[in-house]
């Protein structure tokens, strides 16, 4: 039995995670303060897809991982997921720059930790928002590649706050390999999606919205509508890092994505007509937009030996069948 740390466990992908290595056999302990707006789920409260307390192999604890760290120097941990941070959509992102900006220190305090404590293996989570702005602009834009970030060179510039935080949070991973021996492998994903996702992120909204107002004339999605992602589901971001995740460990990053652009207008269109009807898709100008075009090459990670399985299309449908059978709390404005 293997023994998993989980920090920010409780989210929408440490769930996730939670689930695959519970199911693995091994022992699992989840920190996580449940934060509000981080879409963090206490397992006193119950778990969407699945119930972790009816394992005995799991572990959790309400504690802030910072606080953790300070008491839990002699664990022995075969790998360290490290989840945590302050994100919650793309609202928090630029709404609350210095909040996300917290991140900073919780990654401080991880690798501090990870000296002293020395995990088998850190699974560091980055973003796609690490990636340079300038080459996702609607004037030019490119599947992102790993190399285009380098840090004995060129970092560009990364997408707000947020960006900064997981850019310097990779910088740290591999410091900590090159000083202390510590061995990671850190992870960009791209526009994650899954049923259980919490409704401030674009995919369930657009979902929920879409059931909503079926039959009706006209479908509302954030910003102009014609700005594109990258989305994968959570399940193969899960199976991407299992496959691939004992063949880095200096730090090196691996983006999980599908390198399938898919604007939020033909997302919409798509829910829309899985549902039972096909409207006139509009833009809100109002609301955030982000980046034009956000979609990672697949290169680094089929040559490592993942690639995904689920096209967006099945994952949309599927989403639509839970949320109908759930009859979840009333949808949102589709976000983006």
């Amino acid at each position: 039995m293997r023994k998993i740390l989980i920090t920010g466990g409780a989210g929408f992908v440490g769930r996730h995670f939670t689930r695959h290595f519970l199911e693995a056999g091994d022992e699992v302990h989840v920190i996580d303060p449940i934060e509000r707006y981080t879409g963090g789920v206490d397992p006193a409260d119950g778990w969407p897809l699945f119930e972790p307390r009816d394992y005995a192999n799991f572990k959790f604890e309400k504690i802030d991982c910072r606080d953790y760290f300070r008491g839990h120097d002699n664990t022995e941990f075969d790998y360290a997921l490290h989840l945590a941070a302050m994100v919650g959509g793309r609202l928090m992102i630029e709404n609350n720059p210095l909040v996300v900006a917290d991140d900073l220190s919780i990654d401080a305090a991880y690798w501090q930790w990870a000296k002293r404590a020395k995990p088998r293996k850190t699974i560091c989570f980055s973003s796609s928002a690490a990636y340079p702005i300038k080459l996702q602009r609607p004037d030019h834009y490119v599947l992102l590649k790993e190399d285009m970030i380098d840090f004995s060179n060129d970092i560009g510039m990364p997408d707000m706050s947020y960006g900064w935080a997981k850019l310097t949070c990779e910088y740290l991973a591999r410091l900590a390999y090159a000083r202390h021996g510590l061995k990671s492998v850190a992870y960009r994903p791209f526009s994650g999606y899954g049923e259980d996702q919490d409704d401030t992120y674009p995919f369930p909204s657009i979902c929920k919205r879409a059931i909503a107002n079926k039959g009706g004339a006209e479908l509302s999605v954030w910003g102009s509508g014609t700005q594109m992602r990258d989305f994968i589901h959570i399940d193969d971001c899960v199976r991407g890092v299992i496959a691939t995740m004992d063949k880095i460990d200096d730090g090196d990053a691996i983006n999980l994505s599908t390198g399938i652009f898919t604007s939020f207008i033909e997302f919409a269109r798509l829910a829309a007509e899985l549902v039972g009807y096909r409207p006139v898709v509009k833009g809100m100008s109002d609301k955030p937009v982000g980046v034009h075009a956000r979609g990672g090459d697949t290169g680094k990670q089929n040559a490592l030996g993942f690639k995904y399985g689920l096209d967006f299309r099945a994952g949309v449908g599927r989403a639509l069948r839970y949320y109908d059978a759930t009859a979840s709390s009333p949808p949102l404005a589709a976000g983006a």
